[in-house]
Order: structure tokens, then C-alpha cells, then sequence
């Protein structure tokens, strides 16, 4: 019996397959539309029914109908695909800490039909922003213009956006989101500063450096001749009245290179502020080097960026965000010697809490050629500065404070 009913029960199952899965699937497709209070509804509705059926109360089944009622009447208002073109602009797209930000929005109904009221929802950083769209006929459109609070240095996602249809009542929802997303740039705040490099002779081949050479482009001064010296640098007019050989000295010159590095470690710093005032010097400086025409590297805490423009350099330091591990000052010390080993002049900005071993120990990746300045952000501290050998420390309580400083320490 067992053998003659279980084909029948495979065959019957196999039928029933294809219908179990479609249900399947309507179910799931109406519940992912179904909004807290319709699922309440639904419980609702089921519990009067069957209570009703089993106390005989036509009180419940009055109240079951009711919510069938509603859901049914809900189902209307979500219906169809609204064909609603949404755009979002920003003007602009890119502003620093405190300055306005506007942004617009513009729906175009693109179907050939009225297109009746519905809502639209744009998610703004970790926000969500309800623009409410009127009844459109073909074609038409509309527009809605939203500011982005920009108080804090950062890079806040705009969109996707949704057209939300919904019920008088919130039983059901339904979301057409577009695929378009843009991003504001929050710049830090930075500071106008003079020349990095202030009385340093430029020519064709590169800067001056500190060094002397032999043989180069910028002439330094003038030597007494020592066996294996070309004899093409004497200067014999000097040499006539000297009574001896002279030879010139060159002060030797390359290419400027600034990396700067800015420490992303949390326990580097006493208060956020310290890490936004160690962005806003990092933007300063880079700026002044890239108008400078110097080549410039930026390891700003979780980011990095090369030979780059004013834009990109600052939208990294938009993106740069602090870590409990990982983005310590001598590891992102030694990822910027990896990215710019020609360095000439590198620059460490750290909170107030970092030890002087430490600025040692993230110097210790670079050359003895290498010019080292860290800068500590102390905004509790009076400004100063202190040397250690080739290591030159600038105490910085605000960005005020900046152009002095630099001055102070001879950048």
C-alpha cells in the first residue's frame, strides 16, 4: 500500500511544488511591504477571525473585516511602479567646515499618465530627509532645495533617493529607489601661510638644499684646492689674487619632496579637537607646498594621497577618520617613506599625548638627509618650540598659531 501510495504522493508533490514556491515568493514580496502597524493589522485580523469562529462573537468577526477592509483599500495606494525621475545637485559639492552647503532636488514624472502624490526620501549622512511631491501631470516636474549642515569635517553620502508610496493609515510601504548617489566634501578649515621655503635659490634642476657638493647649478662659495679636484671649477681670477688655487663649492640641489603625516591613532589625542586641528594644519601646509609647485605626500590616518591637486588633497583629508590600531604615527611613518622615498622634508602632526620617542621613532624611517618637523596640536598649551637634535618640535594650541610657528622654526 506504502509502495502504491508513495508514487501518487511524489507526483502530487511535484505538482504542488511550483505553486508552493510562487506563494512563497507573493508572501515574501507582501510582507517586505508591510509596515509594523500592517502586520499588527493582519495579526489582528486572524486573532478576530479566529476567535470569532470559536466564541461565536460577530463583534470579532466585524473587527477582522474591518482590518481586511483596510489592508485591501491600503493595497490600492501602493500598486504600480511610479515612473518619477529623481536628480540630486549640489552647489557645491565641495565646502569647508561652517560654510553652506544647498543641494536640490527635481522629480520628473517621465510617464505619459498624471502621476499622483507620493513622498520623497533622500538619506543625508546618517539622516534622512522627507520631500513631499504633488500630484504631476506627464512630463512635469518639480523641484525642492535642502541645506546640508556642514558643521563637522567629513564626507557625507547623499541619496540613493526613494519615492515612498504609502496608506493614509501606514499599513503598507513601497520604495522605488534610483541608483544615484552623490557625496559632499566637508574640506577642514585651513589657513593662508607665506612660501614653505623662504630665501631658497631655485633653478632648472630642482631646490637648494642644506647640503654642499662639488659639482652643481647653485654656486656657494669658493674653497682651496685639494689633490683630485676638477681643475674645471678653479676659479682662476681668484686664484690670481689669492696667490693660491681656488676652487668653487656648489650647494647641492634636488627636487623638493613634502610628505606629511598625520598621526590616526585615538589614543594619540585628548579630544576630537586636537585631531581636527591636526587636519586643518595638514590641509594648510599641502595647499602652500602645491602652490609652491613642490611635490607633495599626504598619509592623513586612514588615507594617503601622491602628487596630487588641492581638490584631492583636501578631500582626503575630508575622509580621514581616527582607529583604535593600525594608523599609530611610526606605522603611517613608514607607509609614507614606501609612497615618497625622495622625500626632503617631512612633517609629523600628532596630538598632545604622544611621547618625543615616538616622533623619534617615526623619524627613524627616513634618511639623516631628511629635514623632520612634527608638529604636536596642544590647544590647552601655550605655543612654542623645541629642538632635539635634527628633530625640530612645534608646540600648536590653534591654527592661528601656524604662520608664526612655521616662521619660528624656519620651514
Amino acid at each position: 500500500m506504502a509502495r502504491r501510495t508513495g508514487p501518487f504522493g511524489i507526483i502530487r508533490s511535484h505538482r504542488l511544488a511550483p505553486a508552493l514556491r510562487a506563494a512563497r515568493s507573493v508572501t515574501r514580496r507582501v510582507w517586505q511591504v508591510t509596515t509594523p502597524a500592517g502586520r499588527a493589522a493582519v495579526i489582528v485580523m486572524v486573532a478576530a477571525w479566529v476567535l470569532g469562529v470559536r466564541l461565536g462573537w460577530q463583534e470579532l468577526f466585524l473587527v477582522a473585516a474591518c482590518c481586511l477592509i483596510a489592508l485591501l483599500i491600503a493595497v490600492g495606494f501602493v500598486a504600480g511602479r511610479p515612473s518619477l525621475s529623481i536628480a540630486i545637485e549640489l552647489d557645491p559639492p565641495r565646502v569647508s567646515v561652517g560654510a553652506p552647503a544647498a543641494g536640490r532636488l527635481v522629480a520628473t514624472n517621465s510617464s505619459k499618465a498624471r502621476l499622483r502624490a507620493l513622498n520623497v526620501e533622500v538619506p543625508v549622512g546618517l539622516n534622512r530627509a522627507t520631500f513631499p511631491i504633488p500630484s504631476l501631470a506627464a512630463g512635469a516636474s518639480h523641484d525642492e532645495l535642502f541645506v546640508v549642515p556642514t558643521d563637522r569635517r567629513a564626507v557625507i553620502p547623499i541619496g540613493p533617493p526613494a519615492a515612498v508610496r504609502t496608506d493614509p493609515l501606514g499599513l503598507l510601504r513601497r520604495d522605488a529607489v534610483e541608483q544615484t548617489a552623490i557625496e559632499l566634501f566637508v574640506h577642514p578649515k585651513i589657513i593662508g601661510l607665506d612660501s614653505l621655503s623662504p630665501g631658497l635659490q631655485r633653478d632648472l634642476e630642482g631646490q637648494a638644499s642644506r647640503d654642499m657638493s662639488n659639482s652643481d647649478l647653485a654656486f656657494h662659495a669658493l674653497r682651496d684646492y685639494v689633490a683630485g679636484d676638477d681643475r674645471r671649477h678653479v676659479h682662476w681670477r681668484s686664484s690670481a689674487k689669492a696667490g693660491r688655487l681656488l676652487v668653487r663649492q656648489f650647494q647641492d640641489t634636488r627636487r623638493s619632496q613634502l610628505t606629511v603625516v598625520v598621526d590616526g591613532a585615538a589614543a594619540s589625542y585628548r579630544t576630537d579637537e586636537e585631531f581636527e586641528l591636526a587636519m586643518s594644519v595638514a590641509g594648510s601646509i599641502c595647499v602652500r607646498a602645491v602652490k609652491d609647485q613642490q611635490d607633495v605626500c599626504l598619509v592623513a590616518a586612514s588615507h594617503a594621497v601622491t602628487a596630487a591637486s588641492q581638490h584631492r588633497i583636501l578631500d582626503t583629508l575630508a575622509s580621514g577618520t581616527l582607529a583604535d590600531a593600525g594608523q599609530d604615527l611610526p606605522t603611517l611613518a613608514g607607509r609614507a617613506y614606501r609612497l615618497a622615498r625622495d622625500t626632503t622634508v617631512l612633517m609629523l602632526l600628532t596630538g598632545s599625548v604622544v611621547p618625543f620617542r615616538a616622533l623619534k621613532g617615526a623619524a627613524v624611517h627616513f634618511g639623516p638627509d631628511v629635514r623632520v618637523i612634527a608638529l604636536r596640536c596642544e590647544p590647552d598649551a601655550p605655543p612654542g618650540l623645541n629642538r632635539s637634535g635634527d628633530l625640530t618640535v612645534l608646540a600648536l594650541r590653534g591654527l592661528t598659531d601656524l604662520p608664526a610657528l612655521l616662521n619660528a622654526g624656519s620651514v
